[in-house]
């Protein structure tokens, strides 16, 4: 078995140390990283939260006339509450070939070999830039990375493509679904269930709804668009958490759900967006308010990130390749950054160690033999922009 070098190793522990789950501040961690940098001689731009709780990290390595390739990733990890993890999530262990800890896998791990070869990136002679750009809160909806793209896009020089290191098995990735999720909130009327039919029972109107979400999930599976490079080839629609009523003899006057679309690049999830607001506008509303007036229906925006569809024969999908020695390049139904790059004119790829199997399980882990492939990715990179 090939093993990684020590140095992305011990980079790895270092970054597993913080515990940068969302809710939780990433400071420190960047903190740490514009330090570490900043002994290399490498000034890093940071881009805070309105808050200024949290920030992103950009700095570039090599000549600073001209675009270059951005390396990316996100610093955040899920939790673990009520996850059974047999080892220390935040200490990583070593074990059959793997290192163990949140965020091994998705995706610190990226990360941290990006860091353990800055020193060679910035002694280098690079042709060309190559730039870090460390986001924040992208587990929670691709939040962080919009002010950092924002940041980007008024510089007079930006990336003129990225890699995204998102787990994928260090195969080149071109191609991933986009994520539109909201929150809908059913306001009825309550009284006595004996008199049921006075009220307007919250429940039951949302789950009229949920029954139109299940209609229009039914339909993209049996009528697509079809993709079939995606481990599921279609469109999805999902409603993941819905809560409602207080007790079996009151009618509910309040129920809320969440749910979402996981959609093809090529269908539009505001078009799909509009006929759960139309059903809702213009079959059930008139009927709630027929009964009561002061009843509704509201959705609130909940998350939402775009689509990759780089073409295959994109320069940014042919160096990947290159880089990785693939030959072939595939799509993924699990969202990341690399749509909102690409949506931002910044052409992007998917591409780094380990699986998206692992990731947000208890004891999750990276193989050591996917570090060792990330690593000859890198050495690659190098040998491809030495001047």
């Amino acid at each position: 078995m090939t093993r990684p070098s020590d140095a992305s190793v011990e980079m790895i522990r270092r970054l597993i140390g913080f515990d940068t789950t969302s809710r939780n501040s990433n400071l420190e961690l960047i903190h740490w990283i514009r330090d570490y940098l900043k002994d290399l001689g490498v000034e890093s731009e940071l881009v805070y939260n309105d808050e200024r709780t949290k920030a992103n990290l950009y700095a570039t390595l090599g000549p600073t006339d001209r675009p270059g390739i951005a390396l990316s990733g996100h610093t955040d990890v899920v939790p673990i509450d009520g996850q059974d993890w047999s080892v220390d999530p935040w200490q990583v262990s070593e074990a059959e070939g793997r290192l163990f800890g949140r965020g091994t896998c998705d995706m610190k791990s990226f990360v941290a070999i990006c860091l353990a070869y800055a020193p060679k990136f910035a002694e280098a002679k690079l042709s060309e830039p190559i730039h870090l750009a460390f986001s924040y809160d992208e587990e929670v909806g691709c939040v962080g990375v919009r002010p950092l793209l924002e940041h980007l896009a008024a510089k007079p020089i930006r990336p003129r493509m990225a890699i995204i290191g998102e787990p994928t098995d260090m195969k080149v990735v071109n191609a991933h679904k986009g994520k539109l999720s909201h929150t809908c909130r059913v306001r009825g009327f309550e009284c006595h269930s004996s008199l049921a039919p006075t009220g307007v029972n919250a429940i039951e109107y949302a789950s009229r709804l949920i029954g139109k979400l299940i209609e229009m999930a039914e339909d993209k599976a049996a009528n697509g668009p079809f993709d079939e490079n995606y481990d599921v080839p279609h469109t999805t629609v999902h409603t993941g958490v819905i809560e409602g009523g207080t007790a079996l003899n009151i009618v509910p006057r309040d129920c809320w759900f969440d749910f979402e679309f996981r959609n093809l690049p090529q269908d539009d999830p505001e078009a799909l967006m509009k006929q759960v607001t139309d059903y809702a506008e213009q079959v059930l509303v008139p009927r709630m308010q027929a009964i009561r007036p002061n009843t509704g229906i509201e959705f609130e925006f909940y998350s939402a990130f775009a689509g990759l569809d780089t073409p295959a024969d994109h320069e940014v999908v042919q160096l990947a390749k290159a880089l990785t020695g693939a030959n072939a390049s595939h799509k993924v139904a699990f969202g990341t950054e690399a749509g909102q790059f690409s949506l931002s004119g910044i052409p992007s790829v998917v591409c780094g160690p380990g699986s998206i199997d692992q990731a947000h399980k208890p004891d999750e882990f990276v193989a050591l033999e996917q570090l060792a492939l990330c690593e000859r990715f890198m050495d690659r990179l190098i040998e491809r922009l030495a001047a």
